[in-house]
């Protein structure tokens, strides 16, 4: 299999290299990071509705949407991406997801800890350091060919990546960043500055090299041809335009942001007959934490809206209903015409 190896390069470019080589049937392990950064979005996700435009224009901050499904994502010269290019059908690849990302996550574990960070596989598709993520990782067709792109962390701007999303206010914002930095991780944060500079990009792509091999085969070193170059500036030339990034995608009510594997921060206003409910929570682990509720003007006691996210803490969205009915049943709140159903809605995940 043909190995890649890109260094620095423009931030498009990083993203080109393999959907060329997807488009054009080229099985290869690319090893790329871009030179400047830039935010990328998933394929189904409608960009004016995730990606804070005005903010990112402001501060030269590009966008890209890939063809590749998963949210959206601050990316810079501090993370190492390792692209994986297979046709499909490769007896490589397992036909079951989580297989497939078991294996494939397997060599980037086997980098963590060879560095000195005890890495855990996380399904689906997560790799944790104790409870934090330290890579991305993502999978998807393109043309014919199945794709897996993820990372190497070295170092992260937590505050920038809470700046890039569109979020309903400040508030909610820096909930946002307080969760990405609670739950995410880098290998400089791990091993701390001095010893995470004894690891060059050089060396860190050296060992990426060498855990893929024992997966894929051997893996020979090729230049970027003509063909290749050709490729990237003929799809270049639609994936930088406003009509591909601002293509129709999946709109959603409110806002719901993937933290890591088993931890989603959720936004969601939902309109009742006598105002406007709002809630930001997580869903950590399977059940609702962290739950904030603020009121418009309805006629639901201020004291309530405590006592209900007390209520719902703690509990599965499975047990939703039957906890509300008892919340209602024991506090039955007066002069409200609120129901468990409007709940129901702000709370779905």
């Amino acid at each position: 299999m043909d190995l890649y190896y890109l260094g620095r390069v423009p931030w498009h470019e990083s993203q080109l290299y393999y959907h060329a080589l997807a488009h054009l049937g080229r099985e290869a392990l690319a090893l790329v990071s871009p030179a400047t950064h830039y935010v990328c979005v998933g394929y189904h996700q409608d960009a004016r509705q995730e990606i804070a435009m005005d903010f990112c224009r402001g501060h030269g901050i590009p966008v890209f949407r890939r063809e590749v499904g998963g949210g959206a994502v601050y990316l810079d010269g501090d993370q190492l991406f390792f692209q994986v290019v297979l046709r499909r059908g490769s007896p490589l690849a397992p036909l079951k997801k989580e297989a497939f990302y078991r294996k494939f996550l397997q060599p980037v574990i086997n980098v963590y800890r060879g560095i000195g960070i005890p890495a855990e596989y996380k399904p689906i598709n997560d790799i944790l350091a104790g409870a934090r993520k330290i890579s991305g990782a993502g999978a998807g067709e393109i043309g014919d060919c199945i794709v897996f792109v993820g990372n190497l962390i070295v170092d992260f701007n937590y505050r920038t990546m809470s700046r890039v999303l569109k979020v309903p206010d400040e508030k909610f914002r820096e909930r946002v960043h307080k969760t990405i930095e609670a739950n995410m991780t880098t290998i400089r944060r791990e091993l701390g500055a001095e010893e995470a500079g004894r690891w060059s990009e050089s060396a860190l792509n050296a060992l990426v090299v060498q855990e893929f091999e024992k997966i894929l085969g051997p893996l020979q070193r090729r230049e970027v041809d003509d063909v290749l170059r050709r490729k990237m500036e003929e799809l270049g030339k639609i994936m930088t335009t406003e009509d591909w990034l601002y293509r129709r995608g999946r709109r959603t009510n409110g806002r719901q942001m993937r933290i890591r594997s088993g931890v989603n921060l959720v936004h969601r206003i939902h309109k009742t007959v006598e105002g406007f409910i709002r809630a930001d929570f997580e869903i950590k682990n399977g059940v609702y934490s962290n739950v904030c509720l603020a009121r418009d003007r309805f006629c639901y006691t201020r004291d309530g809206l405590p006592a209900l996210e007390s209520r719902v803490e703690g509990v599965s969205p499975v047990e939703l209903r039957s906890v509300l009915e008892q919340f209602y049943e024991e506090t039955q709140p007066r002069a409200s015409r609120i129901t468990i159903e409007d709940w129901i809605k702000v709370f779905k995940v």
